[in-house]
């Protein structure tokens, strides 16, 4: 036991308790948020698969419960109805193929009296940061084409503005907007196809990759079998180290020689008699 009382000084201790806490965190929290984020755009991945195939639907037969469900989104849906004059907020801090732009959000009323949110696409912004004039949907009588989305949640640092003459929002939220707008939305939104009434530029699909999330969850794990590893290596080098240095010293290794052979003790005792 006196052999390991190294271990009980505090920089040892600290040092366990970093290695135990990082190899805690990398099963605990890292890997699995690694994980799971591979997991979702799997799904993601695999609905935006199938929705190519898939016949457009109606989308008030998506509605039952008043909300879209979680596997409908990216579903391709026809929407019959109008949009809400004087409805339009933008989205800012986009970016678009690397380009900052906004994106355009209007109010659409469905011939049965609900609200969608609709997102018409992106404007390319003005000198980096400002958007260009935003045209209103027409007016009337419409069928859209669209993807179902979820709502993105609301950045509760950054509330809606008014600025350079329009709404603006930082992310795509039906509640927050209809708020803004004094309207019930329907949870969820609509994004448009390409040539809709009232588009802009399109936006575009996500690639169909499942990211680096997979083998990042895997470097978590290996981080958190290496770190106890490299623990032990190290306290097995201290240990040895210490175990060398109590073998006493040989004849002659205090001044730095080697110790006498035999051949050499008898050479000069001999050669002494003689």
């Amino acid at each position: 036991m006196r052999r390991l009382r190294f271990l009980l000084r505090p920089g040892w201790i600290m040092l366990a308790i970093l290695v135990g806490v990082f190899a805690y965190l990398c099963f605990s929290v890292l890997a699995p948020w690694q994980l799971h984020k591979n997991s979702r755009t799997e799904h993601r991945n695999d609905l935006i698969a199938r929705s190519v195939d898939a016949d457009p639907a109606s989308v008030g037969d998506l509605l039952g419960t008043g909300s879209f469900a979680e596997d409908d989104e990216w579903r391709r849906v026809n929407a019959r109805g109008s949009y809400v004059p004087g409805s339009t907020v933008l989205v800012r801090l986009r970016s678009v193929n690397g380009d900052p732009a906004f994106e355009v959000l209007n109010a659409f009323r469905l011939d049965d009296g609900r609200i969608l949110l609709v997102d018409r696409g992106y404007a390319r912004a003005v000198e980096s940061s400002r958007p260009p004039p935003i045209t209103d949907p027409p007016t009337g009588p419409r069928t859209l084409q669209a993807r179902i989305r979820q709502s993105e949640g609301v950045m509760n640092d950054k509330p809606p503005a008014e600025l350079d003459g329009y709404r603006q929002v930082y992310s795509i939220d039906s509640g927050q907007v209809g708020g803004l707008l004094g309207l019930a939305l329907v949870d969820g939104y609509l994004q448009l196809e390409p040539d809709q009434p009232g588009s802009y530029e399109p936006i575009p699909l996500p690639q169909l990759d499942a990211g680096p999330y997979l083998s990042y969850g895997l470097q978590w794990l290996a981080f958190g079998i290496m770190a106890p590893l490299g623990l032990a290596y190290f306290i097995r080098a201290e240990i040895l180290e210490r175990r060398k240095s109590r073998i006493p010293s040989a004849p002659g290794a205090a001044d730095g020689s080697a110790p006498p052979t035999t051949e050499a003790k008898l050479a000069d005792r001999y050669g002494k008699s003689r």
